[in-house]
């Protein structure tokens, strides 16, 4: 006998596990499909892209030796040496590289699609209108995506490469970095940009659920800049350009997500009232 399956507003707990599981395989799939096309374009992913930091012509140093000289300043900004070397120091450390940058890249193109799948797993729970509204949503938050991961890699990933080979605690020191522990900085640059760039999506949600409000991001607004600046201090140079080259998108970011939580809690308030007949 076919077995029926039950609409998703009458799934019990385990129904939206093994739902949720699903959902999981299927994204896992798309995540390893996608690794599969970044194989064919090995070659270009790793000596332009991954390596192309390293390379004192890349195109964010550039950038920043011009406008160095735009705005009158020493030529201390310009790049003209790396003077540091990545060498492999464990017998399958390229294929494990390999592979995981593979996969790296198959998140990376499979992203719209993994939002896709999820918004599928929690539309039951909105709304008609919000359902609605799938494509901006999918849209909205793969260009805040894939605008961080530009984000990470054209600015915060040279930036961190500048400093950490510029920085030397004594000459008799030569930096040798191993492979794992670039690509590693690289991966995590680039991700934890573009994750961060969701930022307004994510509050958009939590204020939807009730968990944070635009009062509560206010109220810690300052420690949030704090943090902000921290993370720009650590990641650039010491040297105020830089800083501000990375802090002030980090604190748009921010600033838009109190934004938007102030619209939802609005917009709440007005549904609330408009469904007591006020």
């Amino acid at each position: 006998m076919a077995k029926v399956k039950k609409p998703k507003g009458e799934m019990s707990f385990l129904d939206h596990l093994e739902e949720l599981r699903w959902v999981l395989v299927r994204c896992s799939a798309a995540v390893v499909t996608m690794g599969i096309v970044s194989y064919f374009f090995a070659d270009y992913i790793f000596t332009d892209l991954i390596f192309g930091p390293t390379d004192p012509s890349f195109i964010t140093y550039r950038f920043f030796c011009d406008a160095s000289h735009y705005l009158g300043f020493a030529d201390s900004i310009c790049i003209t040496e790396l003077n540091f070397i990545i060498q492999n120091t464990e017998m399958e450390g390229q294929v494990n590289i390999f592979v995981w940058i593979c996969i790296t890249s198959g998140f990376i193109l499979a992203f719209p699609y993994i939002l896709w799948e999820f918004w599928k797993f929690i539309s039951p729970a909105l709304y008609e209108k919000e359902r609605k509204g799938a494509k901006v949503f999918i849209f909205v938050a793969s260009i805040l995506f894939f605008l961080g991961v530009l984000f990470g890699y054209y600015v915060i990933v040279p930036m961190t490469v500048n400093f950490l080979a510029t920085f030397s605690i004594s000459s008799v020191v030569k930096n040798q970095f191993s492979i794992d522990s670039y690509v590693s900085m690289v991966k995590t640059a680039v991700i934890a940009s573009g994750l961060y760039f969701e930022l307004p999506i994510i509050i958009y949600f939590l204020t939807k659920l009730g968990l944070v409000g635009p009062a509560f991001l206010r109220k810690y607004r300052k420690y949030g800049i704090v943090i902000i600046l921290i993370i720009a201090a650590i990641v650039t140079p010491p040297d105020v350009v830089s800083q501000i080259t990375v802090a002030l998108p980090m604190w748009f970011i921010y600033e838009a997500s109190i934004w938007i939580s102030a619209v939802v809690e609005k917009n709440k308030k007005k549904d609330e009232q408009a469904s007591r007949g006020v």
